[in-house]
């Protein structure tokens, strides 16, 4: 078994990560590591595992409080980690910096609770995490006082709470939002749109009110990809998982009140549904009431005002058809850790040719559509084009031409108004 003294901090980090934030398929949580960590050597002449690479992934640049933490998540944590079970509605906020041995043998812990009591300000945890072995009793006096865990990493692997903090309210910053949508039922995740036509996820809540199977109505009339349409439905807020049943939420209700309304039953509906299969026409114009009621869904998708506003910002400043590197690049700027979460895959490859070990954009990287987060240039971008709001459809990556790729809105306002 390898010594105390070899725990790096990647390889620390890598440890806390899996005892805070284990694999699991729980919608209500996502992390990421800090971008340093992509490296593939962190001490002089010492590589950093594959295996340990591959656990801190993804790497996003998220600034809280005064600095950029090396871990933040959200997850509901275990009773034994925290001094409190439960914080409001919501899982609490995690942010965790690292340390590990250096190359003079020493582990600088006193550093890394300083640093990890900076990160309340906005998250509802902190911890240090470091060498079992390095943590003095000073060390723990200082982090009991300050409010901040300390996770004890044994050479093993094995992590344990030393002291367990007291989970506290925050102030939000941009980058603590973007976290917490991404640990959202709504966060663009690897899992979220697989289809590219709103109808696909308007047609379920109205299978899902149907007497019948809802699979079996679902693909007898729209679409045969089920489970594809379901978890669009979710990300989309039209439907919510309990534990006994899926359910419509207040706005899927409306969606099947609409189809009432307007057909007279949900039957009815369907059958027009059935119309619009294998369509590539734009749908607000073949269907020009449902493509509004395509239009207020897709809205009310948080990420959609984001999109919006800021491609109303560049036509303002005169940018009027930006391809998809020039509006990346611009939100970059603007919203930095949403940006990547949102366009830029989770892998390790492509968030370190996007992000410098700095969380510096390298827009070079830009130009290979590889890069990109299907849900989003893809599934995303073509449900814009079907409500009406963006000039074009999307593109799969691999069939992507960034710079060819525009972005732009289909009814600017003018920047007299």
């Amino acid at each position: 078994m390898a010594g105390a003294a070899s725990l790096t901090e990647p390889q620390v980090l890598a440890h806390a990560k899996g005892r805070l934030f284990p694999e699991s398929d729980d919608s209500e949580t996502y992390a990421v590591c800090d971008t340093q960590f992509a490296a593939n050597e962190w001490l002089h002449g010492r590589r950093v595992p594959d295996p340990v690479r591959e656990r801190l992934a993804p790497f996003n640049h998220v600034r809280l409080g005064s600095g950029y933490p090396d871990l933040v998540g959200v997850r509901t944590l275990e009773t034994d980690l925290l001094a409190v079970e439960r914080f409001g509605d919501q899982p609490p906020l995690v942010a965790v910096e690292a340390k590990g041995y250096t190359d003079d043998g020493t582990v600088d812990v006193d550093r890394g609770i300083m640093q990890a009591y900076d990160r309340l300000h906005e998250a509802n945890a902190a911890y240090v995490a470091s060498p079992a072995d390095a943590v003095s009793r000073s060390d723990r006096t200082l982090a009991r006082e300050l409010n901040v865990g300390v996770l004890g990493v044994e050479p093993s692997g094995a992590v344990d709470p030393l002291e367990v903090p007291r989970v506290v309210g925050n102030n939000t910053s941009d980058g603590a939002t973007a976290i917490r949508f991404q640990a959202t039922a709504q966060g663009v995740a690897d899992k979220s749109f697989g289809l590219n036509h709103p109808k696909n996820y308007l047609a379920y809540p109205l299978a899902l009110y149907h007497p019948d199977d809802t699979d079996g109505v679902l693909a007898e009339h729209v679409v045969r990809a089920v489970e594809g349409a379901r978890r669009g439905a979710a990300f989309l807020g039209l439907i919510e998982e309990r534990p006994d049943r899926e359910a419509l939420t207040p706005l899927g209700e409306e969606v099947v009140r609409f189809a009432l309304d307007r057909s007279g039953t949900v039957d009815a509906a369907l059958e027009r549904f059935e119309d619009w299969q294998r369509s590539r026409k734009r749908f607000v114009d073949i269907a020009p009431e449902w493509g509004l009621v395509a239009r207020r869904v897709v809205w009310a998708y948080p990420a959609t005002k984001l999109l919006v506003d800021e491609l109303q910002t560049m036509h303002d400043d005169g940018i009027t058809e930006p391809s998809l590197p020039e509006f990346v690049d611009w939100l970059h700027v603007h919203h930095p850790t949403f940006t990547v979460e949102l366009f830029v895959r989770g892998t390790d490859d492509a968030r370190s040719r996007v992000l410098d070990a700095d969380g510096k954009l390298q827009v070079d990287a830009l130009e290979d559509g590889n890069v990109y987060h299907s849900p989003t240039v893809f599934q995303l971008k073509a449900m814009l084009y079907h409500a009406g709001i963006v000039t074009e459809r999307g593109a799969e990556p691999n069939n992507l031409e960034p710079s060819e790729d525009v972005w732009s809105l289909r009814e600017p306002l003018e920047n007299d108004r």
